[in-house]
């Protein structure tokens, strides 16, 4: 109370620092703590006070650098390398479906060129090829079991009437291997690997790691894409062969134990329906898929702009595109191997 008293304060949470300031300010503060009830000087003071307070703020705010903005690498259009019609479309503001579609098919050329002349990152490709094929067996075989499973209750169900129990392992087998195998494990793999990719390459792209690579002279598309597209070239027919193996599997078990119809009979119905011609038509097919879903994830993933949410978009796109990619590819391939009718099912007279 004796150290209020000297400096002319009443005691309270606010008087010690109030001490420190200048004769006419310090009436002003003290009047606007929790105690004060009267401006001796008047609302003029207090007006000038808070101006003063309000300026000093603005120029400690003004003197305060702002972050600095988001930073991304330089697009794929402006490399020092990038092909002349990616410049092109670039320079030109083409629209952003048609630039990624030229860039996909750009640098799907320049991945089979590198691994013609086996310009291969093969300690990347082990590691990608772990990703595309173990990480992606259990889901791939979960739902290639299933599609079995559901196949086998229509056909069995349908041939059942018409007394053609002993036929339903070969249309099963050649449904599974010509077309469900092959479309069931690139949706697999488009939803899976594809999205991790495009999400990879899209975070690398808008954070300038691909600026960073190139200053360690390394090229992004041999160093990131061509270990992922040879890994999805090389896993896709394994994980087909795999889950159409699933598929009979899963249709015979449901067929015994369900329908009374035995395993022997399936299985025999199935070699006679199969040739290696349905069997290397499946694998082609899931080779290209693979090729397919693993280019376009790229691609999309190296054209990825706008942070973050540059990034999701990109995700969800890439994804899409390679599953209507996928169905088309599919319908053309079907067309050029299975134009003319099939004599599979006489076999099984």
């Amino acid at each position: 109370m004796a150290l209020s008293g000297r400096v002319g304060l009443s005691a309270g949470p606010a008087a010690p620092h109030v001490a420190f300031l200048p004769p006419p300010l310090r009436r002003v503060v003290a009047t606007t703590g929790p105690r004060a009830t009267l401006c001796p000087t008047g609302p003029g003071p207090c007006r000038k006070f808070n101006n003063i307070v309000t300026q000093a703020a603005n120029s400690t705010l003004d003197a305060i650098a702002p972050e600095p903005e988001e930073r991304e690498s330089t697009p794929i259009s402006q490399t020092a390398n990038a092909p002349g019609i990616l410049r092109a479309l670039d320079r030109y503001k083409a629209p952003k479906w048609l630039f990624r579609t030229v860039a996909c098919l750009v640098l799907g050329g320049q991945v089979v060129l590198r691994i013609f002349k086996g310009n291969i990152h093969w300690r990347n490709t082990a590691e990608q090829l772990r990703l595309v094929g173990p990480a992606s067996l259990g889901v791939s075989l979960l739902t290639a079991g299933f599609v079995g499973m559901v196949f086998t209750i229509q056909f069995v169900r349908e041939f059942a009437k018409l007394g053609l129990t002993r036929s339903v392992g070969g249309v099963l087998a050649l449904a599974l291997s010509r077309e469900l195998t092959p479309v069931v494990t690139a949706i697999i793999l488009a939803g899976r690997v594809g999205s991790a990719f495009a999400a990879e390459l899209g975070t690398m792209q808008v954070s300038e790691q691909m600026d960073s690579l190139r200053v360690l002279f390394t090229d992004p598309v041999d160093y990131l894409v061509t270990p992922r597209v040879l890994a999805s070239m090389i896993a896709g027919p394994i994980l087909n062969v795999l889950c159409f193996c699933m598929g009979m599997g899963a249709a015979v078990l449901l067929a015994d134990l369900v329908y009374n119809v035995p395993a022997n009979v399936i299985v025999d119905s199935a070699r006679r329906a199969l040739t290696s011609f349905d069997v290397v038509t499946s694998m082609v097919k899931s080779w290209v898929f693979g090729t397919i879903v693993a280019t376009i994830s790229c691609a999309w993933g190296f054209t990825t702009s706008g942070g973050a949410k540059g990034v999701g978009e990109s995700t969800t796109s890439a994804v899409v595109i390679s599953l209507v990619t996928i169905f088309v590819a599919d319908f053309f391939l079907s067309f050029l191997f299975f134009q003319g009718q099939g004599t599979a099912l006489k076999q099984l007279k």
